[in-house]
């Protein structure tokens, strides 16, 4: 960049500024929005779920599932020893009249992989109702 500290051909000093590298850098910063702006921007227009908190009551015809760090999954308080015998007992409440709904529960530290093998076996035994439970926010006063 030439500040017109050094003189030119003529002998005078020059006293403008260089902006050839400033428009190198311009255009180049230029391109690079133009290239990463459509990236950045393209969304499938969705409206997303607001965060509600309900209470849910314990209705004693609920399944209360359960899925813990182990991915062993509970029926109330009792474990189910695989995928199958959990399809099974799923099988014989989805036709009764009212379904009941199901409550499943997984444990923060649970891997995706296992609650979505429950919700699999949920789905392939034709429950309707399935609702997830979980923690409130904790909110600072």
């Amino acid at each position: 960049m030439n500040v017109g500290l050094e003189p030119d051909d003529d002998g005078e000093v020059v006293s403008t500024i260089n902006t050839t590298p400033l428009v190198d850098v311009m255009l180049v910063l230029l391109i690079i929005f133009l290239i990463t702006v459509p990236v950045v921007g393209h969304n499938v227009p969705l409206t997303l779920p607001k965060e509600r908190n309900t209470v849910s009551e314990a209705k004693p015809g609920n399944i209360n599932l359960s899925v813990n760090r182990e991915g062993d999954v509970f029926w109330d308080e009792r474990r189910m020893p695989d995928m199958p015998t959990l399809f099974d007992k799923l099988k014989i409440e989805a036709v009764k009249v009212p379904q009941p709904a199901v409550r499943l529960r997984g444990d923060q530290d649970a891997r995706y992989e296992q609650i979505g093998r429950v919700v699999f076996t949920l789905q392939r035994a034709g429950m309707q109702k399935i609702g997830f439970i979980t923690e409130p926010p904790v909110r600072a006063p």
